[in-house]
């Protein structure tokens, strides 16, 4: 995506051919600052205070770690202590294990001396791939958003943010918005502001307002009212596990927009890559690890004040407790279907293997 003319994505290999950049997600709104990674520790550093966050970029940052971490020392129990160290990151996105898995099937059966060219070769493919994947949900999506406009705005919700800073390039959710946004469908995006860190808030309106799509921010309990009174046409949100029986786990605050949605009778769509998919589970709610953050994040916010300066500030009694789960699970049977790269399918495992015959 292009920022002030500049085409940028999330994650890429520096000019040097070894280090890796990457935007800082927790500066936006507030700047746009870059970082250079140069060692394991630091990506996983990345991954887990969420400088990068999104369950593809988290699999694209993952693979890049590992190799940072091998051009210090391509010895196997190298390869083996950094995929230790990233998965310890986050324990919630599939795409995480994914990646890693993939590199290390790729690498440990390599002699020494070939494994950080193989390395760098495949955390690349991982990133393209992911790319294409995620322009190919955005083109299945496209179809389902013109359906809706039929002549008129259509008005999507979104939850969280699954835009390009949420992948390497292009987005989930967002994808199918820019396609339709640049084929000159009159759209507009209610925006969930997404606490407690307020991805919403900070990174997908930001995203929005970068690519010139009309939108609004809204709190987190006005989607509802908003599905209840028609002002909502759709809800596309992202993921970061999808089970092979349909179940979703994503933001903290899906469930509760997919439950409204259903009462609502408004479709509620999920846009997932391939690799957000764990096929080695069925019920969400049971085997789906739920990432606890911390309860600052909850009794703190960071913004900018009226004198422009940044501040962070407490919300409640400083001897009030927090809790902090950040996802949810949202059950099969309140999504209406899943837009994927190889094209759109019903939220059942039958839907999923439909598309994906392999994983039967």
């Amino acid at each position: 995506m292009k920022i002030d003319g500049t085409p940028y994505r999330a994650i890429w290999l520096e000019q040097d051919g070894w280090s890796v950049r990457i935007i800082d997600q927790t500066k936006l709104p507030w700047s746009f600052e870059i970082l250079r990674l140069t060692t394991l520790e630091e990506a996983a550093h990345a991954i887990r205070a969420m400088l990068v966050r999104g369950a593809p970029l988290i699999g694209a940052a993952a693979a890049y770690g590992l190799c940072l971490g091998l051009r210090a020392d391509p010895g196997t129990a190298t390869l083996a202590r950094g995929a230790e160290i990233l998965m310890a990151t986050r324990p919630t996105a599939v795409n995480l294990a994914w990646a890693i898995e993939r590199m290390r099937v790729r690498l440990e059966n390599l002699p020494p001396d070939r494994r950080v060219a193989a390395a760098y070769a495949e955390a690349a493919a991982i990133a393209e791939e992911d790319v294409a994947c995620n322009a190919a949900i955005g083109r299945g999506g496209l179809e389902l958003i013109v359906h809706a406009a039929a002549g008129r705005r259509v008005n999507i919700l979104t939850h969280c943010n699954a835009g390009w800073l949420a992948t390497v390039d292009w987005g989930t959710a967002l994808a199918p918005i820019y396609m339709a946004h640049d084929h000159g469908v009159d759209i507009h995006v209610y925006v969930d502001e997404t606490r407690p860190r307020n991805q919403g808030a900070a990174l997908t309106a930001w995203e929005l307002g970068k690519h010139g799509v009309a939108h609004t921010l809204i709190a987190d309990n006005a989607g509802g009212h908003l599905m209840q009174r028609g002002k909502v046409d759709l809800v596309i949100v992202g993921a970061d596990r999808v089970t092979r029986a349909g179940d979703v786990a994503n933001k903290i605050g899906t469930y509760l927009k997919a439950l409204a949605a259903r009462d609502a009778g408004v479709p509620f769509w999920v846009a997932v890559p391939s690799s957000t998919i764990d096929w080695t589970i069925r019920d969400g709610i049971a085997a789906i690890p739920i990432e606890e953050r911390a309860a600052s994040e909850v009794t703190m916010v960071t913004g900018r004040a009226l004198d422009g300066s940044i501040a962070t500030v407490r919300l409640c009694p400083k001897e009030t407790p927090a809790a902090n789960p950040a996802f949810d699970v949202t059950p099969a049977r309140l999504v209406s279907g899943f837009i994927t790269e190889r094209g759109r399918c019903a939220a059942s495992e039958g839907g999923l293997l439909s598309l994906f015959p392999e994983h039967k």
